[in-house]
């Protein structure tokens, strides 16, 4: 038996045009994905302040948002500053070390070049030695011949990050001035009192766990600062080739970068043992091995434990959120996955307990009588 449907021109013309429209707009979302990731950024940061921005304005004269958000905004400058004050001189004096250091190491290493061009004679393996040489050789010249545009194209990659930073600076300081005006005309297009008080608890909630994910990250940053400070400052004690203002520098690399998910905890991992190697190599390599068993112990038990109890999301949620960011947006996707997580949970949970009410109104005896009559009349 076939059965044949038929489907008017009409029908068919709308069902094409919903499609190209959503292939369209899926194509400008892809297109302009940069701008799309800066505008998120700022508007994370600007929730994330927003908080502490009120509270100053509450304080400030004739209550001034604009002053509040200047004030905030030149406390992050002067505590960047602060950081770069702490973080670059013993960069630069353990950099002046390593220096002065070299012409010694130079000559420690022409002694045991010494004792390998022996093994090398003694067991006839001086051609192999000059084929890898010659191979090294090769890869030399390709790389000096590509430096120059490596170069440029990373002073180039360099100014756009810039000026991304720059631009996402400006759109948080805007938002966090006119956020509150566009709120207030955003609530005044509601006709429906109830409803509008509704989508404000829920805007209050997904606020509440952006807040919180912001004061959870602080807080796993400050905790892995204090103990990789704690950290060298031990190692000090005991290796004295170590000097011990390495605690201060340590502290202030570890809390920058670890407000980076995933990769910032690394980054700072391996610079600092760097320049604790410089002094001392076998220092370097304790805090080596320091660093990665403290970065298990944070990623699977203290920023779950932290992050879950402010967002109120399981670990195994972060875990999935955090990746999914990552491989879809990479950074910045890592960066605003968990909150965007915590508020589709605060969507879903409101979503479910409408449901559970209007379920429970439908049990009620009452109801069920007056959808008995109403069947019956129809």
């Amino acid at each position: 038996m076939k059965v044949r449907i038929e489907i008017d021109t009409r029908t068919f013309v709308r069902f094409w045009l919903v499609v190209i429209g959503f292939a369209f707009a899926i194509l400008a979302l892809y297109s302009a994905r940069t701008a799309l990731i800066i505008i998120g950024t700022a508007f994370f940061l600007a929730l994330a302040l927003n908080g502490p921005v009120s509270k100053l304005a509450r304080r400030m004269p004739d209550r001034s948002r604009t002053l509040s958000t200047a004030v905030a905004f030149v406390a992050v400058v002067a505590f960047l500053a602060a950081v770069v004050f702490l973080v670059i001189p013993p960069i630069v004096q353990q950099t002046a070390k390593f220096i002065e250091s070299a012409p010694a190491a130079v000559a420690t290493l022409s002694e045991q070049w010494r004792g390998l061009g022996n093994i090398i004679d003694k067991y006839h393996i001086q051609p192999q030695i000059d084929q890898a040489a010659k191979a090294i050789q090769a890869d030399s010249t390709k790389w000096a011949a590509s430096f120059g545009r490596n170069f440029i194209s990373g002073i180039g990659s360099a100014l756009a990050v810039f000026a991304a930073a720059l631009l996402v600076l400006v759109l948080t300081f805007l938002m966090l001035v006119e956020g509150p005006t566009w709120l207030q005309r955003l609530w005044k297009v509601y006709r429906d009192t109830d409803r509008m008080e509704h989508h404000k608890r829920l805007v209050n909630k997904m606020h509440v766990v952006v807040s919180g994910y912001v004061t959870g990250q602080l807080t796993v940053s400050s905790i892995g600062a204090l103990c990789a400070g704690a950290t060298v400052f031990l190692i000090s004690l005991f290796i004295p080739a170590v000097p011990a203002n390495l605690s201060l520098p340590t502290i202030a690399i570890a809390f920058t970068l670890s407000l980076i998910p995933m990769f910032g905890a690394t980054i700072a991992g391996i610079i600092i043992a760097i320049l604790i190697g410089i002094n001392s190599i076998t220092a370097g390599v304790i805090f080596a091995i320091y660093f990665m068993v403290y970065q298990q112990l944070e990623n699977n038990f203290i920023s779950p434990a932290i992050q879950s109890k402010r967002i109120e999301l399981s670990p195994l949620a972060i875990l999935v959120s955090v990746t999914i960011g990552l491989y879809v947006f990479g950074i910045a996707g890592g960066i605003i996955s968990i909150p965007i997580a915590g508020s589709i949970k605060v969507l879903i949970d409101d979503y479910l307990e409408r449901s559970r009410r209007v379920r429970v109104e439908n049990d009620k005896p009452l109801a069920r009588l007056v959808k008995k009559i109403q069947g019956d009349e129809a």
